[in-house]
């Protein structure tokens, strides 16, 4: 491991015009001076990736790895650190100095515009990388200095790599967002991997009543097991004469529209629902609001390590959703997950 930036080879998946990923062979540029150049060790699929499937493009978004290179404005980590990666931000404009990168004035471009935030890009022509300034479906990536933890070298890369993205929603939405308070009532809807770190977060927050709402038994008694003090099967006909509208939160996973319609019913005066599908809809009746979250209002350096201690304590048991492969097994995890057979998939390099 060097200090000095340089070119390196990476094998990398490369979505093609089937939407089928193949690896590829690249020579990704030096690192700019303040980014960092990490070796992946594993990484989480999210459903977000499968939401950008365009061709030319390197997607993921939940590495882990071990820093080998560092730019000359790279203070926070050395090569052989071990670090997680989360979202980018720009670290300059007047939320980031706030402490809010989750609202960055240029989230969308660097999250989602496979550039730098000068416009530039480490990759050849005709191949989109930076996503989430990461593009970890691949042995080694660029990040900056905003979108990467350091952890402890002890700790199992493999396991913590989705804490970065949906883990860091679900959980913080309901810690950070709403700040669920001890006695408090929610109801989750959708047991996938946001719905369940949610499921997680309000038992740690101390929350009394804890709803699942889901149409898999399986996940719905994950969710019990990992918390939830009771669980709604939405394919049942009578579950509505199950629900008392005294609930202080809904949290949505789903975008379903029945099952907005059922938050809203079962809300008491002055609740909160939260979308994190992305779409705040109309105002609420009865003093009763609508907000849309984005990463769960998580500083990720703060966050992170949050998570990682709760784990340690056994009250974040995310190694309980997860399902690992090998990278070269990329195409069957994606669609696996697409197709919902499996809750976390984590990819994994020898």
């Amino acid at each position: 491991m060097t200090t000095r930036t340089q070119p390196r080879k990476v094998k990398a998946a490369v979505v093609n015009r089937h939407q089928h990923l193949s690896f590829q062979e690249l020579q990704l540029k030096a690192p700019h001076q303040n980014e960092v150049g990490v070796k992946i060790v594993a990484c989480g699929i999210c459903h977000t990736d499968l939401g950008f499937l365009s061709e030319g493009s390197i997607l993921g978004h939940e590495g882990a790895g071990i820093v080998e290179q560092v730019g000359s404005a790279v203070t926070a980590v050395k090569p052989g650190d071990h670090v997680l990666l989360s979202y980018q931000s720009c670290g300059q404009c007047a939320p980031c100095h706030d402490s809010q990168p989750f609202n960055c004035q240029h989230f969308s471009k660097l999250n989602f515009g496979f550039q730098r935030l000068d416009g530039s890009s480490a990759y050849p022509d005709g191949v989109q990388g930076h996503f989430f300034g990461q593009s970890a479906f691949a042995n080694y990536c660029l990040v900056t200095e905003q979108n990467l933890v350091k952890i402890a070298p002890e700790l199992p890369l493999e396991v913590l790599a989705p804490l970065g993205c949906g883990m860091q929603t679900g959980a913080g939405t309901v810690l950070n967002t709403l700040k669920v308070k001890a006695g408090e009532s929610l109801m989750v809807m959708g047991t996938g991997a946001v719905g369940l770190a949610a499921v997680m977060a309000a038992k740690i927050a101390g929350a009394k009543t804890i709803i699942a709402v889901d149409r898999d038994p399986t996940r719905l008694a994950l969710a019990i097991k990992l918390g939830a003090t009771e669980s709604i099967n939405s394919d049942e006909e009578n579950y509505l004469a199950t629900l008392c509208p005294h609930l202080d939160y809904v949290i949505d996973t789903t975008g379903i529209g029945h099952l907005d319609e059922l938050a809203q019913e079962v809300l008491k005066e002055g609740g909160t629902l939260v979308r994190l599908t992305g779409s705040c809809g109309e105002t609420l009746t009865r003093g009763r609001k609508a907000i849309s979250v984005v990463q769960g209002d998580s500083v990720a350096q703060d966050f992170l390590p949050k998570l990682v201690e709760y784990w340690q304590q056994g009250r974040f048991p995310v190694e309980q959703l997860i399902t690992y492969y090998h990278f070269d097994d990329i195409n069957r995890a994606l669609k696996e997950a697409h197709n919902g057979k499996v809750i976390k998939p984590v990819l994994v390099w020898d």
